[in-house]
């Protein structure tokens, strides 16, 4: 049944389905990469598709920016049209030394400074959302297979954009590789309902050294990503 926020019909959402932000990439990702395409949503401009990959049946949906808009479109393709395999592809920004513009990070865990988790937990405890073993073992396989620049590690999912109090410097000394801003939400679905979630990211701009990528070759030309999460849905078992 359509939600307030995906017009899909029953079937027309495949089980695995990668997440990008931006829903302009969404459509460059089907129109890239996938065969008999059909377009299931547009409601608020969230473009969802849904085609094949290889013969894979595989949908492409627009989340939007931060952690409340990603975890919106993830509780209802999970619980409403039962999607089993979330893989989120995005943009970061580097925050390591190691960290190079256009690499490839694989988000084995997710920080985040959101309230989220101690909203979920009641205060309890500081729980740390992680990817699923397999899909990052096979996405980093595939990766190192062709060759990309690919790194795994602590990702930090930023509550906020502009964020001038965080000590982005301790964070990369604990290890925190990259800062984007939906993982840590959409592994915390993704653990609630028992199915399976990875990141994958390019390096887009860099902290410690002010380099940047454009906003069109962010939408558009971050392929290796792309690749690795089809190669790792094309190879995932559900």
């Amino acid at each position: 049944m359509p939600t307030p926020h995906l017009e899909a019909k029953p079937g027309d959402i495949a089980e695995i389905v990668l997440l990008p932000g931006d829903p302009l990439r969404a459509k460059y990702i089907a129109d890239t990469f996938l065969q008999d395409v059909t377009q299931y949503n547009s409601v608020r401009n969230a473009l969802g598709f849904t085609g094949t990959y290889k013969g894979l049946k595989i949908s492409v949906q627009g989340t939007g920016m931060g952690m409340p808009s990603a975890m919106i479109y993830t509780e209802e393709l999970v619980r409403e049209y039962g999607a089993k395999v979330l893989i989120r592809i995005g943009s970061a920004g580097g925050m390591k030394e190691d960290v190079q513009i256009r690499d490839v990070v694989l988000g084995q865990a997710a920080t985040t400074d959101a309230s989220l988790h101690r909203n979920i937990f009641h205060n309890q405890v500081d729980y740390a959302p992680i990817a699923d073993f397999g899909l990052l073992k096979t996405a980093y396989e595939v990766g190192e297979e062709r060759g990309f620049p690919i790194k795994v590690g602590n990702i930090l999912s930023s509550d906020r954009f502009y964020n001038d109090e965080l000590d982005m410097k301790k964070l990369a000394d604990y290890g925190v590789m990259a800062v984007e801003m939906e993982a840590a939400g959409i592994y915390s679905v993704a653990a609630k309902h028992k199915v399976k979630a990875l990141t994958i990211l390019t390096i887009s701009d860099h902290i410690l050294t002010g380099e940047e990528t454009s906003s069109e070759e962010r939408q558009t030309s971050f392929e290796d990503m792309m690749v690795v999460a089809l190669e790792t849905a094309l190879q995932t078992e559900l």
